[in-house]
């Protein structure tokens, strides 16, 4: 069992435009306060200008590189694929 200073999360969220925006963290509430402008960070200059945002959908991986392949493989897929994603919630 991980400790939580180890979990990092995937995580999909969706701009007020309605794009979906794929990112990792160790903190999601944090994570999404920063995309829709709170706290010291701006969040990501894609969602800088698309908010709110909004958390759709999230994977926890017990290390870093694990999180960060599956980042790499949900941001090569398609939009139908990445809503199949959220929708099944797998």
């Amino acid at each position: 069992m991980s400790t939580p200073e180890e979990v990092t999360y995937v995580y999909i969220a969706r701009c007020a435009d309605k794009t979906l925006y794929t990112g990792l963290t160790k903190d999601i509430p944090r994570r999404i306060g920063e995309h829709n402008g709170l706290g010291p960070n701006k969040g990501a200059k894609y969602t800088e200008s698309r908010r709110p945002v909004t958390l759709v959908y999230s994977e926890e991986y017990d290390s870093y590189g694990d999180a960060h392949r599956r980042e790499r493989k949900i941001k090569k897929l398609g939009r139908r694929a990445k809503l199949n994603l959220i929708k099944r919630g797998v």
